[in-house]
């Protein structure tokens, strides 16, 4: 899926062959090992490809996933199969109404034999945390996974213990429209490098899907284990982004909050989110530098549930999705 071939790179968006910093066979390995990601997904998930890049993208670039879509769309195998791609540990989370946080983030309990307490680790403590159905618990419980989302650490009864690396939750979640769900905290949403909508599959894909529920589903391979995470994650930083591409960052993610319909934009936070994003995406499709189309390609599911719009622009049906989207018609790169 490389878009732009490595050995013509354009002088506007590549850095200087002293600045190389990324080795071409380095580059051209990475590729094929999320082209390989993907083959194996799409052996059980029948979807589009992108959002299984979006995946890798959240993974690569040290952040986290949110996947929006009404019930029996494929999120929660989506998720188990890119896990079965990584030579990681696996935990999953069903959100339910009574749900503790404690149910997620350990706790600690008496040892009789000795009269110690042992921490009782919860399910956070894992490379993988696919949290199922998220928006059907109470804020309070969702809440404890805001220190685990940002800082990789959970804090159980003033000590805090770090989690293992590499460190991604798969969230899914249901429209608020759905009966008996509750809408994430703002400061929770924020933490989410991307939010997917997962739209119903077309209708050549839900023949596939008709053609082939009966049968055993194949479980995807292992492609990368852990240390090779890490090591990709850490590449990204070097990804080159061009004073251009930031500016270009930085202008779409401001117009947001000039947006009449929004009560709040994008923070600075959503612009850095949005760089990090795009190098991440760069890397995945085999370049060592940023184009203008991965931060427009990206902008949608990075900016657009981080932006609040005035409660009569809601009324009249008007999103996040919708502010960014004029942003993206009014900032043209350069």
């Amino acid at each position: 899926m490389n878009d732009v071939p490595v050995n013509s790179m354009p002088d506007d968006y590549a850095p200087d062959d002293d600045e190389e910093s990324i080795a071409r066979e380095r580059l051209e390995e990475i590729a094929d090992r999320c082209d390989e990601i993907r083959r194996e997904i799409g052996r059980v998930f029948i979807g589009p490809t992108e959002t299984i890049e979006s995946l890798l993208v959240a993974l690569f670039g040290g952040g986290h996933i949110l996947l929006e879509g009404v019930p029996g769309v494929a999120k929660t195998t989506l998720c188990r199969s890119f896990a079965a791609t990584l030579g990681a540990t696996f935990r999953r989370v069903q959100f339910t109404p009574d749900l503790l946080p404690l149910d997620i983030t350990g706790t600690y309990v008496p040892d009789l034999r000795n009269n110690e307490f042992h921490l009782r680790k919860g399910p956070v403590f894992t490379n993988v945390l696919l949290g199922d159905e998220i928006n059907r618990a109470p804020a309070k419980t969702q809440s404890a996974l805001l220190e685990a989302m940002q800082e990789h650490q959970v804090t159980i009864e003033g000590e805090t213990h770090r989690l293992s690396s590499p460190f991604i939750v798969l969230a899914t979640q249901n429209p608020v429209e759905q009966q008996g769900v509750y809408p994430l905290p703002e400061a929770q949403l924020d933490r989410f490098l991307l939010k997917l909508v997962i739209d119903y599959p077309t209708r050549d894909q839900e023949l596939e899907v008709l053609k082939t529920h009966r049968r055993e589903q194949p479980t995807p391979s292992e492609v990368i284990d852990a240390g090779t995470v890490n090591q990709i994650c850490a590449l990204v930083e070097e990804v080159h982004a061009s004073k251009e591409i930031m500016l270009f960052v930085l202008n779409l993610v401001r117009q947001t909050r000039r947006d009449e319909d929004a009560v709040l934009g994008g923070s600075p936070r959503a612009s850095l989110s949005l760089l990090r994003a795009a190098q991440a995406r760069a890397l995945i499709r085999g370049r060592s530098y940023v184009i203008p189309d991965d931060v427009r390609d990206l902008a949608m599911a990075v900016v657009a549930h981080r932006v609040l719009v005035h409660p009569d622009a809601e009324l009249d049906g008007i999103t996040g999705r919708d502010v960014v989207e004029r942003a993206l018609h009014a900032v043209p790169y350069g």
